[in-house]
């Protein structure tokens, strides 16, 4: 969906303060400069270096079952090749860095009870209208011939893209700051400003910043940024670590996990949950994931985490037992108890906004998030409905401890 006139209107003078630099705040800047919006953007690093930087550049529809996270899926799935279409046209070096491969996903059982569940599954993505279709041991080992012959189910996505996400994100900023975003780095917030009950601005290690509105999409972070501002909503880091071959000749030619990914993704388990999924590069080397764990901002490697991913990985393709692993990594995910993203108004705090909480489904989420929130901004239905996404909602909404301190303003 583009923006009419109308709706550029509706935005133009409209002064935006960004918290977050990472892939949504990217596209929140993109799309509401697009809109006619003033935007400034407020990173407490540089931009893309949290979250966004350790991430696979998952943009999926393949993972979630039917409700109100696969339906913003499948809009900004809808969105992206348009919006890399309009950047390509003032910043096409940009979109070259994005890497955009529309190149479809896989997804494997390899146990009879596996093969029913993503059976089950799978039935109920298609009648939520997402494309997929069964692929029997003959068209599974022409897709993928490196993969396991011990496969008892298979499923194909063709939907199932992915980007290079710090060139995504670099592309977004970009485009928001050709069309006049303003971006400051290792400025964080330290507090609010408010006035007559309504949120006028931030406090940062750069000075007083006064916006409109101001959006909190600081990812993982989205929950110590809230508390400073005095309206705290419950978004916690979970951990996920990233294992990295040497670069290899082409072996893995579509997104390819196991069907338990799913499941990990799911779990509320604050322990260790690890699946398989591979993944090509352009560059050569696999991207061998995932793990989930919850254990605040720890950022050690973990041998466990490192060994379960390895070890799943070997057992979809064999061939590996001979690849070397040139490095891992490992990040932080905003994640919410209710599994899905926060997205909308603060009722408690008139002038603040979030798009936080996508946990590893941001990149993807992105475009459609900074969509519907522009569209919630200028008070119209957009083709997703916000309303799942309330920041109201019992997984979201924590008490405070103490009040905030705040600037005090004079009118």
């Amino acid at each position: 969906m583009t923006l009419d006139s109308s709706r550029a209107a509706a935005l133009a003078g409209t002064d935006v303060l960004i918290i977050g630099g990472g892939m949504i705040g990217c596209a929140l800047a993109d799309r509401l400069a697009l809109a006619g919006a003033s935007v400034r953007v407020c990173e407490a690093g540089g931009v893309a270096s949290g979250t966004t930087a350790h991430g696979e550049g998952n943009v999926l529809v393949s993972d979630k079952g039917p409700g109100p996270e696969l339906e913003l899926a499948q809009f900004s799935r809808g969105l992206w090749p348009g919006i890399l279409e309009r950047i390509a046209e003032r910043l096409p070096e940009e979109v070259v860095a994005v890497e955009w491969e529309p190149k479809g996903g896989i997804v494997v059982a390899t146990t009879a009870a596996g093969a029913a569940a993503l059976d089950e599954f799978a039935r109920g993505q298609r009648a939520a209208g997402v494309h997929c279709e069964d692929l029997d041991a003959d068209r599974l080992a022409e897709a993928e011939p490196a993969l396991t012959r011990d496969v008892t189910a298979g499923v194909y996505y063709p939907d199932d893209a992915q980007v290079q996400p710090v060139g995504a994100a670099g592309a977004l900023i970009g485009s928001a700051v050709a069309a006049g975003a303003q971006v400051e780095t290792r400025c964080a917030v330290t507090g609010p400003i408010v006035r007559d009950g309504r949120l006028i601005g931030v406090q940062t290690t750069k000075g007083s910043r006064y916006a409109d509105v101001v959006i909190n999409a600081a990812g993982p972070w989205s929950g110590r940024v809230s508390d400073r501002l005095g309206a705290p909503i419950a978004v916690k880091p979970r951990r996920g670590d990233v294992l990295i071959t040497a670069p290899m000749p082409p072996t893995v030619f579509h997104k390819v996990y196991d069907a338990d990914y799913v499941g990990a993704v799911g779990s509320s388990d604050t322990g260790l949950q690890a699946s398989a999924v591979v993944e090509s590069t352009r560059g050569g080397p696999l991207l061998l994931g995932s793990s989930r764990r919850q254990c605040g901002f720890d950022d050690r490697l973990r041998p466990d985490s490192l060994a379960a991913i390895a070890r799943r990985a070997l057992h979809l393709f064999p061939v590996f037992a001979d690849v070397a692993i040139m490095r891992a990594y490992g990040g932080f995910r905003p994640y919410v108890d209710d599994h899905l993203p926060v997205i909308g108004p603060d009722p408690r705090l008139p002038g603040l906004w979030h798009a936080t909480g996508h946990e590893g489904a941001g990149i993807g989420l992105s475009v459609g998030t900074a969509q519907l929130l522009t569209s919630a901004l200028i008070g119209r239905p957009d083709r997703v409905d916000i309303a799942p996404f309330a920041v109201d909602r019992p997984a979201v909404i924590v008490s405070h401890p103490g009040e905030p301190t705040r600037e005090k303003v004079s009118c």
